[in-house]
């Protein structure tokens, strides 16, 4: 599993091994609506790649032994005199409820999973979660806020907002041991959420094996926070 924090994303990348099938359940604990999304690696999308998700509501997501795909939530969903559907925080630009296999413009709480049935070291399959609310303390260079200019709604990664290549671990900066991990926005998101992966080369403290039939729940804002303090976490239950 992998908790990705690009423009804060929350990214869990979970790697199955011997696995059939799995039943990925998303919860919505946040105080308002979200919008969940998912995507996968390949032509063909699952039937359901987007839909409404209340308060309190879940819903549950079968997916084949093969599924290479990501989950994240959108919020804050408007529309204009023609119906076209656009959310505030990790639209997919399909102008659409589903998003027909586009990714999620960061930020994002994103869960990522790998259902290969490699074969793997595997380690007990553990709950996983970036539950602090990176928003409160997103340097204000970093930080999108809504239209208005008002509440901050997303905390965007360095890369993003200085496209510069000691941010985005490129050109030189293109290895594990030139890429500055140690710069002081990296240190802001890992000290919040070290199961995050907080930059490039981060694999090794964020990506999780499982072995067995699991299932997974994925819980949007764990802490009955609103969606705009929107967090991840993913537990763990046997199939």
């Amino acid at each position: 599993m992998k908790i990705y924090l690009l423009f804060f994303s929350l990214t869990l990348t979970i790697l199955f091994a011997g696995i059939h099938s799995a039943t990925l359940i998303i919860e919505n604990n946040c105080l308002s609506t979200i919008w969940p999304a998912i995507t996968n690696s390949g032509a063909t999308q699952l039937s359901n790649t987007g839909f409404e998700l209340a308060s309190h509501k879940s819903y549950s997501l079968d997916v084949p032994a093969s599924w290479v795909g990501r989950i994240w939530a959108r919020t804050q969903y408007s529309s204009d005199s023609s119906g076209t559907f656009t959310c505030a925080t990790a639209d997919c630009g399909s102008k659409q409820i589903a998003c027909n296999g586009a990714g999620g413009d960061p930020p994002s709480s994103l869960a990522e999973f790998s259902l290969q049935g490699a074969a793997l070291v595997l380690i007990n399959c553990v709950s996983t979660s970036c539950a602090a609310n990176v928003n409160a303390i997103c340097p204000s260079e970093l930080a999108l806020t809504e239209p208005d200019g008002g509440n901050i709604i997303g905390c965007k990664s360095a890369c993003i907002v200085f496209n510069k290549p000691q941010y985005c671990c490129t050109g030189e900066y293109g290895t594990p041991e030139t890429c500055n991990k140690a710069s002081q926005y990296y240190m802001i998101f890992k000290n919040q959420c070290p199961q995050a992966y907080s930059y490039a080369f981060d694999d090794s403290t964020t990506t999780y094996s499982c072995s067995g039939g699991p299932n997974y729940t994925i819980t949007f804002c764990p802490f009955l926070r609103p969606a705009n303090f929107l967090r991840c976490t993913i537990s763990f239950s046997e199939g």
